[in-house]
């Protein structure tokens, strides 16, 4: 069986981080590694290396459950002193990787350094060789894409040499979605090389310029928290046993795997045909609509020329396409005031039946009607679910915890489908979608107020243009009907959602020096006020805890409801609130603030501003 040396090599590193046992010494020229019986279930197997010069024969002997691997090949087993200590564990973010990429920002340090990059790459490589149970008999690929993030190029390169390093095929995307990298998995044509085995995505999708971070996909959907905080460890263990040879091996081998492909144009022809397809197959299913796209300077700049032009709309008045790392314009975020009324101006002053706005990489989206009324948030889960409902009568919707009472209305009353209310996070939401269906209760959509949606038809992938894929076939199908024009087909079907007058998510802080926190944690800290919110909650006759709640403690009350739950990462409570008038928010404010005033480290000043201001 033939292997990569440089594949064994790192797998044998980045298993390191097992538990150690000397009879699982595995010997390379004075650079052990321990459990190497399970890098590979063979017995009295002989293998060769592929990728030296010469052939490296080597022997696994089965004894006793264990197994040594011996071989003269001299590797390097001196560290390089010169790189900083990092704390991997702080990189995790939920499923994804975040840290901060460039320096300059008072107060955050530089903590995703090409050396842990490439480290965190060769540690997917680790984790992906294991769960493809690679033989050998083929080389893996590994595509890798990036959005608009100016630290964005040094770090693909470091990904690219972390994955070359350990022997695999590095596929190059250049600029990219996030949704693409995923679809390169389940492509098929050998022509883009693909598909491909696991895919890597350098993004940091909204947060501020200095920051970046990866994301993980295989065939299967996007990486969870668990295998995160696994490729996060076996980081951790190649950064510190990295020698300059191997970082030298890793230069070379990454000039001699290393392919560039225009995967893009694979990706948005599938759109375009999507749309061709919901039209009867209509060349220009679009022609005589003009829809506007912001992009804020993300990496969604190809949706105006690659999607919309070949279907026959005008898109004159798209704005901020050109990818800047800077976010000169606004922030590219959905869910953004200052975004959300960047697209809506330019919607108005371009007279355009309808407007779109991406964030940084396009996993996440939000559109404007003619009129200037924004779909995000509530309004584009019910116009989605509208869509989805037509499809699949009667099917779940499953979204976040901080959606509204009106628009679990909406879903089951007016719809005649069911609101699955979950947790935040998008891969929750997605995963709760995935369970259900699995006990056999049907779900087609799963999506967050923060305009992550995906779809059961689109291998549960979180992706934002996909979304207005599915608002551009409404437009296309009601042409090609003649049911409508422009996109008031879109507007009427939220007709009947109820609205409150008042939203507002406020963010009360938990001070961790406090000394009532003091030998204990932040969590326990958010837990314990929860929990007295929750017995006060019950003895209030104004208040009525939901009766199906998964997260924090949610309670209707006024005609209206509040939400306290504790972050999923940071030392905050969040709390949101919606009613529909001023003095029912405020009297629900002053049932928690009443409550929570007693908890000395909490910071409580964002809630009574709130109620001041009411």
């Amino acid at each position: 069986m033939a292997v990569s040396w440089k594949a064994f090599h790192a797998v044998v590193v980045d298993h390191s981080f097992h538990r150690v046992r000397k009879e699982d010494a595995l010997y390379l020229g004075g650079c052990s590694a321990p459990n190497a019986s399970k890098l590979f279930s063979l017995q009295e197997t002989k293998l060769t290396w592929t990728g030296k010069p010469a052939m490296w024969p080597v022997y696994l002997q089965k004894r006793q459950n264990q197994a040594r691997v011996f071989c003269s090949a001299a590797v390097s087993s001196g560290t390089v002193s010169a790189l900083e200590k990092i704390d991997f564990k702080k990189l995790q973010n939920g499923s994804d990787i975040r840290g901060v990429a460039v320096a300059g920002v008072e107060g955050e340090p530089v903590n995703l350094t090409e050396p842990v990059t490439e480290a965190i790459a060769a540690g997917f490589v680790g984790w992906l060789l294991e769960k493809k149970k690679a033989d050998g008999s083929r080389r893996l690929r590994v595509s890798v894409g990036h959005d608009s993030r100016i630290s964005a190029d040094s770090l693909q390169a470091a990904v690219a040499r972390g994955i070359a390093g350990a022997g695999l095929d590095v596929i190059l995307y250049g600029l990219a979605s996030t949704p693409a990298m995923f679809n390169s998995t389940l492509t098929k044509d050998e022509d883009s090389l693909c598909p491909v085995d696991g895919s890597i995505m350098i993004t940091a999708s909204h947060l501020p310029y200095n920051r970046n971070g990866f994301k993980f996909f295989t065939s299967s959907g996007g990486l969870g928290k668990a295998d995160i905080t696994d490729i996060l460890s076996r980081a951790a263990q190649i950064y510190n046993n990295v020698s300059e040879d191997i970082l030298n091996a890793s230069k070379q081998a990454a000039s001699k795997l290393l392919r560039r492909v225009d995967y893009m144009k694979v990706y948005t022809s599938d759109l375009v045909k999507a749309v061709r397809k919901a039209a009867g197959n209509m060349e220009r299913p679009l022609e005589g609509f003009h829809i506007v796209v912001d992009a804020g300077n993300g990496a969604g700049g190809f949706f105006p020329g690659s999607v919309l032009d070949p279907l026959g709309a005008v898109t004159s008045g798209s704005q901020f396409l050109e990818p800047d790392g800077m976010f000169p314009n606004h922030i590219p975020n959905p869910e953004d005031k200052s975004a959300m009324a960047a697209i809506t101006k330019a919607v108005r002053d371009h007279k355009a039946d309808l407007g779109i706005i991406f964030d940084t990489d396009v996993d996440r989206s939000a559109a404007v009607d003619s009129t200037g009324r924004e779909f995000n948030r509530n309004r584009l889960i019910a116009l989605m679910s509208a869509i989805v409902l037509e499809e699949h009568p009667g099917t779940t919707i499953v979204t976040d915890s901080v959606t509204s009472d009106g628009l679990t209305a909406f879903i089951e009353n007016k719809l005649g489908g069911k609101h699955h209310r979950f947790k935040r996070g998008y891969k929750n939401v997605i995963d709760e979608a995935i369970r259900l269906n699995s006990i056999g209760e049907e779900s087609h959509l799963a999506i967050e107020t923060s305009g992550h949606g995906a779809l059961k038809e689109n291998h549960w992938l979180d992706d934002g243009a996909y979304l207005m894929v599915k608002l551009l076939n409404k437009l296309a199908a009601s042409k090609a009907t003649r049911e409508s024009l422009g996109s008031s087909v879109l507007t009427k079907l939220i007709e009947g959602l109820e609205e409150a007058e008042v939203a507002v998510e406020l963010r009360l802080k938990i001070d961790q020096n406090h000394d009532d926190i003091i030998g204990g944690t932040f969590r326990d800290y958010g837990e314990a006020v929860l929990k007295h919110l929750e017995n006060v909650a019950d003895l209030d006759p104004n208040l009525q805890k939901a009766p199906v709640n998964y997260e924090g403690v949610r309670v209707s009350g006024y005609g209206g409801w509040f939400l306290l739950r504790l972050s999923l990462h940071d030392p905050v409570l969040p709390l949101n609130i919606e009613a529909p008038t001023k003095e029912a928010a405020s009297n629900l404010a002053l049932a928690v603030l009443s409550t929570v005033k007693e908890f000395n480290a909490l910071d409580f000043s964002a809630l009574q501003k709130f109620i001041d201001s009411v």
